[in-house]
């Protein structure tokens, strides 16, 4: 599993927005039907929110990839 650390700025970011961000997901549209389709873990657990509020110190796995929010 590959693994990356992605630094924010704010409080924090949207789920759908986060996958689009790591590069993960192409559009949007992509980001969203991927957490829809319940492809995205946030810290251990599958999460169908893609507003999903992702903080500090959350951990999302997605397409063989964590994600650790720095």
């Amino acid at each position: 599993m590959n693994q990356t650390e992605i630094k924010i700025h704010t409080e924090y970011i949207k789920l759908d927005s986060l996958l689009k961000f790591a590069g993960l997901a192409q559009t949007g549209g992509e980001a969203k039907e991927a957490v829809i389709n319940g492809e995205v873990c946030v810290n251990g657990e599958v999460c169908l929110m893609r507003g999903k509020k992702i903080r500090q110190g959350d951990r999302v796995i997605f397409d063989d990839t964590e994600i650790l929010i720095v």
